[in-house]
């Protein structure tokens, strides 16, 4: 074999080797595989990962995903639904073996993503299509939903919240979409002292030891904010808006009720619906929820952190 044929073949199993990128999201190991680095798919696509990137995972993996543009469709399925994620659709497959599959589209109603999972999502597979932004958006979904479900079995969730980081706590505002979270976060950070943003749209939270803990993510909405640290979580708020500002504290059911629509989940699945479920209860259990009725204005991001501020430190 002539010598440089033989160089490019070991250049191409070191690449191989080396394809194997770590990371560490709320202290959850995992791993991307990336089986095409010639091409399209590199760490390229996933520059808000940048912060969370390990050199390799000496503990067990949450899960791990392999991105390998020859993988096809999987037979024997079943479509379980459609939903619109406000970016696009993704559709929803019962495979056979009880895994999933996932058809990810984006606002084009492009395929951007076919993901494949295993029944508790520690082990999937992936193809991308189209150009940088339909692989870049394709593959930070797929990431963003195997977290969600893989998490669930252990005592892990994404919240679709704006979180504040204020004097070591972390406080996340949820609401509808449009509602205002993130103009609320910036009203603290524009007039509540020590206050920053954790994260713009998808915090994660841990349960350790039986108190819940709030994690920054790669995924932040349209807001850069990419942060690799954690706090306790010291109270959660449900934004609504009114005439006038307002705030208080939800009874343990009505707090349930208002976090589980916030969290993602499969209610269709069933064990992943419980295991949803049981963190919400722990977080409810250890957590006061608020609802602020406000408007977007100085009074209502300091009436909000006078009461939750206190309430937080002196909790059940």
């Amino acid at each position: 074999m002539p010598a440089s044929t033989l160089m490019r073949l070991q250049t191409r199993r070191r690449r191989r080797v080396e394809n194997n990128c770590y990371f560490s999201i709320a202290n959850h190991n995992v791993c991307l595989s990336f089986q095409d680095t010639d091409q399209h798919n590199t760490m390229r696509l996933l520059p808000s990962f940048t912060p969370f990137r390990v050199k390799d995972a000496t503990a067990p993996l949450l899960f791990k995903i392999t991105i390998d543009d020859t993988l096809r469709p999987a037979k024997g399925n079943t479509l379980i639904r459609k939903f619109d994620t406000g970016n696009g659709d993704t559709v929803v497959y019962r495979l056979s073996d009880g895994g999933y599959q996932f058809i990810i589209r984006d606002i084009h109603n492009r395929d951007c993503c076919l993901l494949i999972c295993n029944h508790n999502f520690s082990n999937c597979r992936c193809r991308l299509y189209g150009n940088w932004t339909m692989r870049s958006f394709g593959l930070n979904d797929a990431l963003m939903l195997v977290y969600a479900f893989a998490g669930s079995f252990h005592q892990t969730l994404l919240i679709h919240a704006s979180c504040i980081l204020c004097n070591g706590y972390g406080y996340p505002f949820i609401a509808k979409s449009g509602t205002g979270k993130s103009t609320h976060s910036s009203l603290w950070m524009k007039y509540i002292e020590n206050a920053q943003l954790l994260n713009d749209d998808n915090p994660i939270v841990r349960i350790i030891n039986g108190q819940a803990r709030i994690y920054g993510s790669p995924w932040s909405g349209k807001t850069p904010c990419y942060r690799n640290i954690d706090v306790p979580l010291g109270a959660i708020t449900r934004i609504e808006r009114a005439t006038h500002n307002s705030i208080k504290r939800q009874a343990p059911v009505q707090a349930f009720a208002s976090l589980l629509p916030a969290c993602s989940s499969m209610m269709w699945d069933n064990t992943i619906y419980d295991n949803l479920c049981n963190i919400v209860s722990t977080i409810v259990e250890t957590t006061p929820i608020f609802t602020l009725h406000c408007l977007p204005d100085e009074k209502a991001a300091r009436i909000c952190h006078q009461t939750i501020i206190h309430k937080s430190q002196y909790a059940n």
